[in-house]
């Protein structure tokens, strides 16, 4: 339980999900670069610590510009629910919170969707799930099948995220998320990064190969980079949205 032993399994745990996941990041690049090509954006969503593999891949340096994160805040930010509701904990349970948030959303039927969950087995996770695929658009998912083969799935349909998604990408965590003695050394977002990082140059990839300019964030914090996000945005207005 030290330090250098999170390292040690944290790394070869990347290097194993990297390599096994190699075919799956190809499948989810070729979904993403399809919809940018309709004119299509990325829809990310994912609750709790999953929530960062949404800003992972929405409105960072050196991502795509084309991508809009959807969260369960946005029942409040923009759905007028008071802000206390974002204290229950069954929150992320709740299948009807899915249909919410995905009317909420500037959701084009060119879209493609990215859904992040360790469990894959919550009510809002799978619910959007469905209600994605219901309406036509591709789905990628980010999630432990260890994990989630494990747990009893809590949606009235007992399917799992896995049991949806076009493609689905592993992140390799173990059940409960954690891989050192003592309950300690959680996996998950640290992975699912590195699998939205790999899927991100894939497209990236394919854009250049195809003689195309990637719409890619530069760092706000360099001379320019604000300007040149800025630019490209524009060319997005009212399909994505940038919040806290």
């Amino acid at each position: 339980m030290t330090a250098q032993a999170y390292l040690s399994m944290i790394s070869e745990l990347v290097a194993k999900v990297g390599t096994s996941q190699a075919d799956g990041v190809k499948r989810a690049a070729s979904l993403v670069a399809t919809a940018l090509d309709r004119g299509g954006v990325v829809q990310a969503f994912g609750s709790g610590h999953s929530e960062a593999l949404a800003m992972e891949i929405a409105g960072r340096a050196g991502g795509l510009v084309p991508t809009n994160r959807i969260a369960l805040r946005d029942i409040v930010l923009y759905g007028g629910r008071p802000r206390a509701v974002l204290e229950d904990p069954g929150l992320e349970r709740d299948p009807a919170v899915a249909r919410q948030l995905y009317d909420l959303a500037p959701v084009d039927p060119r879209d493609v969707f990215v859904i992040a969950s360790n469990s894959g087995v919550n009510g809002v996770v799978v619910a959007l799930a469905l209600l994605v695929k219901e309406r036509g658009h591709d789905l990628v998912a980010v999630t432990s099948l260890e994990h989630s083969g494990r747990v009893t799935p809590l949606h009235p349909s007992g399917r799992r995220l896995c049991d949806i998604a076009d493609v689905v990408l592993d992140n390799g965590a173990p059940y409960g998320d954690v891989a050192l003695p003592g309950q300690v050394g959680a996996v998950s977002s640290v992975t699912a990064a590195v699998l939205a990082q790999m899927v991100v140059a894939e497209v990236v990839a394919r854009l250049v190969e195809a003689g195309r300019t990637p719409p890619i964030y530069l760092s706000a914090n360099i001379p320019g980079g604000h300007e040149h996000n800025q630019l490209l945005e524009a060319r997005y207005a009212g399909r994505i949205r940038r919040t806290a």
